[in-house]
């Protein structure tokens, strides 16, 4: 049988991330329905309630189960609102790595959830699971998913070429030359890597701005 993730939910200063519940459905449609996802994802599109309905009770089960990864909702303590969505995925076992991505709630941006989630996840792969390596990818055009990959401490290590493709919408400006462009309303773009290793979250800078520490995160099984 594959290895695999526990069933489990992530506590940080300000957010539970939990696995999805069925009754997320309308958040999930609502917050997917959003330009910049459409364009930075390979999430499926239109992003219905019903495919969030599926991916809630059958889909990411399986993922965990299967040993690829996990799904986590990222909630507010406050208010239980739904803010985002990370997920593991391409999980080596015998490496003890994977990659994780994110996508943050149109009205939560600009509020540091996403280092926050990752940050949270981060911890708890390193220190309870025993992991050795956390890879981000970000499209060359996508600022924001560059910017939340720096503040968690993440090392670009280089450009994967023309691996990845962008939809067109509302992030059009930043997407490649014309000469890119595929039929479809779709355009090739670079991937950057980046990685973070255990010894990454014990930089002075993230100490500082108080992402390490006694308490960081609470984990409940």
């Amino acid at each position: 049988m594959a290895a695999s993730f526990p069933e489990t939910a992530i506590s940080t200063d300000r957010l539970l991330l939990r696995p999805l519940a069925e009754d997320d459905a309308p958040g999930l449609a609502t917050m997917m329905a959003d330009d910049l996802v459409a364009a930075w994802t390979d999430l499926p599109q239109p992003f219905t309630e019903e495919y969030a309905t599926e991916l809630a009770r059958t889909l990411a089960p399986a993922h965990r189960t299967a040993g690829r990864g996990i799904v986590f909702a990222v909630t507010e303590h406050l208010t239980q609102r739904l803010v985002g969505l990370v997920e593991l995925r391409n999980t080596d076992w015998r490496l003890r790595s994977t990659e994780i991505s994110y996508v943050t709630a149109v009205w939560a941006r600009g509020e540091g959830y996403a280092p926050e989630a990752v940050l949270g996840v981060a911890q708890w792969l390193f220190e309870d699971r025993g992991f050795l390596r956390l890879e981000l990818r970000t499209a060359a055009g996508n600022t924001a998913a560059q910017q939340v990959a720096q503040k968690v401490g993440g090392i670009s290590e280089g450009v994967l070429r023309s691996a990845w493709i962008v939809r067109e919408g509302a992030a059009e400006a930043a997407l490649e030359a014309p000469a890119g462009r595929r039929a479809g309303g779709e355009s090739r773009s670079d991937l950057i890597l980046w990685s973070l290793l255990p010894e990454d979250l014990e930089t002075p800078e993230l100490q500082h701005a108080g992402w390490h520490g006694e308490g960081r995160y609470v984990l409940r099984d």
